[in-house]
């Protein structure tokens, strides 16, 4: 059995081999960290609304025909429809219109270091609804990981590159989404499995941007646009929406939502090295040290004994 609606955690004999998790995750990292590159690249052409629309119309459109093609259940229980709701319009129009509309006002580097307190807000989260128990090994691996990050960062020439507070507000808030639509994703992928979580949430959030067509599609300047900032748009559409997404519900549903959310402190060190692989950009011996912190960071977390809250089983 997998966690019970409250969130609590398979007890750990009954947890499938972790291999699998972490290479999902791995491959959810490599796929996020093309993500900065190309909402960057897509909004050098059109705006951030477009983009956030055009991505949910190419991933809701796939995900509709998963659930289509996917024997099972259509749609979510009755019980379940708040926490979709919830988790749709988290993950959906609140993230991806509050981190687009950041980006396009600071930068990249900028919105690494702050999706780095993603861990630590998770965690937090899960101690305050009593889904997992306090640990010093995972407190401390969160830290440390978030050392890396702020020191791979500064390597970077984070001090220099100056994003406007307003930008920066606008991902922070992000964040903010993106905890509560990891601590909350957790129950409903544990329940009803990856596939579906995934799907319906990312469907209502398709669902919710619709009123914004008339306003923001912009058929003709899509179409005008260059093949990079298509191919850009199909990326964050496909790659990030669908592929990352089903990932991360995937590891949701076999270990606590803390170990998860350390895996994004990755996505710096490996932005690093794509950009240095694709668009020539200087390896710093921070690169070296930051990332090591980070995998001591993940290690100690992913080491740290499940304290999960005691099994309540939903009524009905």
């Amino acid at each position: 059995m997998g966690a019970s609606a409250t969130g609590a955690v398979t007890p750990p004999s009954a947890t499938p081999p972790l291999g699998r998790v972490y290479a999902a995750l791995a491959v959810q990292v490599l796929i996020s960290a093309g993500t900065y590159l190309a909402a960057k690249r897509a909004m050098t052409e059109l705006s951030p609304f477009t983009v956030v629309l055009w991505r949910f119309l190419v991933c809701g459109t796939a995900f509709v025909v998963l659930l289509a093609v996917t024997p099972g259940r259509k749609l979510p229980p009755r019980h379940a429809w708040p926490r979709v709701v919830l988790l749709g319009l988290m993950g959906g129009p609140v993230n991806q219109t509050l981190f687009f509309s950041g980006l396009s006002r600071s930068t990249a580097a900028h919105a690494a270091l702050f999706y780095a307190l993603t861990p630590l807000g998770v965690y937090v989260a899960s101690l305050v609804l009593g889904r997992e128990r306090a640990s010093m090994r995972t407190t401390a691996g969160i830290f440390t990981a978030l050392v890396g990050v702020v020191v791979l960062l500064l390597g970077r020439g984070l001090a220099s590159a100056r994003g406007t507070l307003q930008g920066d507000l606008l991902i922070l808030a992000a964040v903010v989404a993106w905890v509560v639509y990891t601590t909350e994703g957790k129950p409903l992928a544990s329940e009803h499995g990856p596939l579906r979580a995934t799907a319906w949430t990312m469907t209502v959030a398709t669902v919710l941007q619709l009123p914004l067509v008339p306003f923001v599609l912009e058929p003709a300047a899509v179409w005008a646009s260059s093949t990079a900032a298509k191919a850009s748009i199909v990326y964050v559409g496909l790659m990030t929406s669908v592929v990352a997404y089903l990932l991360w519900s995937y590891a949701l549903s076999k270990v606590p939502a803390s170990r998860v959310a350390i895996f994004s402190n990755l996505q710096p060190a490996v932005t690093a090295l794509v950009a240095w692989l694709f668009l020539d950009e200087a390896l710093h011996w921070e690169l070296a040290l930051g990332g090591a912190l980070v995998l001591v960071g993940v290690r100690l977390t992913q080491g740290a004994p499940v304290k999960a809250a005691p099994v309540v089983v939903r009524a009905g």
